[in-house]
């Protein structure tokens, strides 16, 4: 099930499912420790002697955000009980600290008692084994802790802060469903302590007068020590949950609207995409500085991994984005952190974890029972591409000093060396879908793009020696591609060319628009031209969802076998590409009709609460695989980015 709701700081995140289930809590970094691994904390309300879940097929439920924040704005409405629960949902800008507000409306024409319930399904480190859950009367609050993480829950209602009602238990030993049962007669046995595979619940009791409201508050606090989170409770007691939130949302409306943009003629709802893609891509990246891909951990269940990685492709793509977008910061500690993991020889592997270390990988360091490298060379090569794109825009010598040899000089020199001698192409290696190992024309571009980005580094640092070096390299490559990867008789480039039986896989993939995204050609080539409108041409699913596949007959999460209808599923970035493509190719303003359709495709196609898959259901809109995926908001955002400044170019203003 794709994540609805992303909340964080950069430290502390937490993730809601479609059906408003807190799902993921991640600290003290991004998708590396899930303290829940997936598994649902409840959220109910008893009245009338009943207890319902809001999860239940019984409750109405409204999923999304406060414009232009990462505070949501959540309806849940049981209209057999008289309810609505107006919820806001915060992790503070400054503070390791989650905050829930309810806002309980009683539809009744009687006051009503009634308790709320916030169930803890903890698994401290991403394990239930040896974990302690307490009641702490010194905090009034429940606290669970294992080595060096700690979370800390409580309430307050306008009359009192503080845990009355707490269940400390076992749950998944011996058949213990978890403490989450024991609410369902309104009352907690209120057990102090419990410890293994534990978890908690706790009850706050509110009277609501009849056609009335009252405000409630719950908040989550994370530390690394017991003194960390009992000092954060103090924090949300002296200012309040509620100011917690506001200041949250202040910050959040401040950041997304940092720089006056003037949106032109685009829709409302493309623009909303826009700034909730920025924010998303915020969300998903890491104080150390890496950007991950996903933090879905419903991929658990397949795959026995996630996305909660970074993948620097992924990761450069959403920095360029950023880049483009004005903001300075958040770039600069994503191209660091890439410095940081730089091997001695000048490449980047598969993924990495957000501390920087290695990431999990089924890349071998073997074929054909000789060493390889085990890189995706574009990933190496469009972080080189994507810091000189930051370079042009900000001109921050003093950043870009210390990059220049250990990183920019570094990386150029691989790209530059790992080439074949009789072709002049990069040596193999694995394509950007991670499926393939051979010469590919998308990791061409990038390299391409990184040499004539490295070229300028050294230009303007007067290494010119190195400038010609790289500059040359560059060159050979385009003769290259002309000579090999281009095929006269299907009159597009190959996806893939294998040097050892020196043939060419020319199956459709829409990857092959890296020739226009690094410059490889101009955009108005015949060879890009004819390249591209057969990517658009047969790779469109021709269902109600529309959309472009990865690439002809692609197995990945296959819905369907009607290949002809649809080649594949429709990826959100793959369609952005086209989009990118046609607003290059563009020669008026009319002729940006088609890529602002694509624009007006992804806002349909986007979660109720504005968040991009990377791919969908090519016959119901569901998405599929994991859910928010920083890459589909990044590629939206530079398409936005693409389209107002080709619409500036095209329609000068008369003033």
């Amino acid at each position: 099930m794709p994540r609805d709701l992303v909340v964080g700081n950069g430290s502390l995140q937490v993730m809601f499912d479609a059906d408003y289930r807190l799902r993921d809590v991640y600290f003290p970094n991004l998708g590396k420790e899930n303290h829940t691994v997936g598994h649902p904390c409840r959220f109910g309300v008893f009245v009338d002697g009943r207890l319902s879940w809001v999860d239940g097929p019984e409750w109405e439920r409204q999923i999304g955000y406060e414009p232009d924040t990462l505070v949501t704005d959540v309806t849940l409405t049981h209209r057999g009980l008289g309810l609505v629960l107006h919820v806001r949902d915060a992790v503070d800008f400054h503070e390791n600290v989650y905050v829930r507000e309810i806002a309980v409306q009683n539809g009744s024409s009687q006051p009503r008692d009634l308790s709320l319930f916030f169930h803890q399904d903890f698994h401290l480190y991403g394990s239930e084994v040896g974990d302690t859950a307490l009641y702490d009367p010194r905090l009034g609050a429940v606290l669970h802790y294992k080595g060096r993480r700690y979370l800390l829950a409580n309430v307050a209602t306008p009359a009192h802060a503080g845990v009355e009602d707490w269940a400390i238990g076992v749950k998944e030993f011996q058949g213990a469903e978890g403490t989450w049962r024991d609410a369902e007669d309104g009352l907690l046995a209120r057990n102090a302590i419990a410890q293994g595979s534990v978890d908690s619940t706790i009850g706050l009791r509110v009277q609501v007068p009849a056609g009335d409201r009252v405000v409630c508050h719950y908040w989550l606090a994370a530390g690394q020590r017991f003194n960390d989170v009992r000092t954060i409770n103090n924090v949300v007691l002296g200012k309040t949950p509620a100011a917690l939130i506001t200041r949250t949302r202040d910050f959040w409306m401040l950041w997304a609207n940092k720089s006056p943009t003037d949106f032109q003629d685009l829709p409302a709802e493309v623009v909303s995409l826009y700034k909730r893609s920025l924010l998303t891509i915020n969300a998903l990246t890491d104080n150390l500085g890496g950007i991950l891909a996903a933090n879905d951990s419903d991929l658990l269940q397949f795959g026995r991994d996630t996305y909660s990685y970074i993948w620097p492709r992924d990761g450069a793509r959403a920095a360029y984005a950023l880049v483009r977008a004005g903001y300075i910061d958040l770039p600069r500690n994503f191209f660091r952190f890439c410095a940081n993991i730089l091997t001695e020889d000048g490449y980047l592997l598969h993924k990495y974890n957000p501390d920087g270390s290695l990431g999990s990988s089924w890349h071998p360091w073997l074929a054909d029972n000789q060493p390889v490298v085990p890189i995706q060379e574009d990933e190496t090569a469009i972080v080189l591409w994507a810091l000189w794109q930051h370079f042009l825009r900000y001109h921050d010598v003093d950043f870009i000093r210390p990059l220049f040899r250990p990183f920019i000089v570094r990386a150029a020199d691989f790209l530059e060396g790992y080439r074949a001698e009789d072709t002049g192409l990069p040596r193999p290696s694995w394509d950007l879908w991670e499926e393939r190992w051979g010469v590919h024309t998308y990791t061409v571009a990038a390299v391409f793009g990184a040499l004539t980005a490295a070229a300028n580094f050294a230009r303007a640092f007067g290494e010119h020696a190195l400038a010609a070096k790289y500059l040359k390299a560059a060159g050979d490559l385009q003769q290259a591609a002309q000579d090999v990867l281009y095929s006269d008789a299907q009159r597009r480039f190959a996806r893939t060319f294998d040097p050892g039986t020196k043939t060419l896989d020319l199956t459709i993939d829409a990857s092959l628009e890296g020739v226009v995204a690094f410059e490889f050609f101009p955009v108005d080539h015949p060879m890009v031209t004819s390249t591209m409108e057969q990517v658009a041409q047969r790779l469109t699913v021709r269902t109600a969802v529309g959309g472009i596949a990865r690439y002809a007959h692609d197995p990945f999460r296959r819905v369907t076998d009607d290949f002809e209808r649809a080649p594949g599923n429709p990826w959100i970035p793959c369609t952005l590409w086209l989009a990118q493509y046609r607003i290059r190719a563009a020669r008026s303003a009319a002729d940006l009709r088609l890529a602002l359709d694509i624009l007006e495709w992804t806002a349909r196609n986007a979660r109720p609460s504005g968040l991009l898959p990377e791919q969908l259901d090519p016959l119901g809109r569901e998405a599929v695989s994991v859910c928010p995926l920083s890459w589909s908001h990044a590629e939206f955002v530079i398409a936005v980015r693409d389209y107002m400044e080709q619409r500036s170019r095209l329609a000068p203003s008369t003033q």
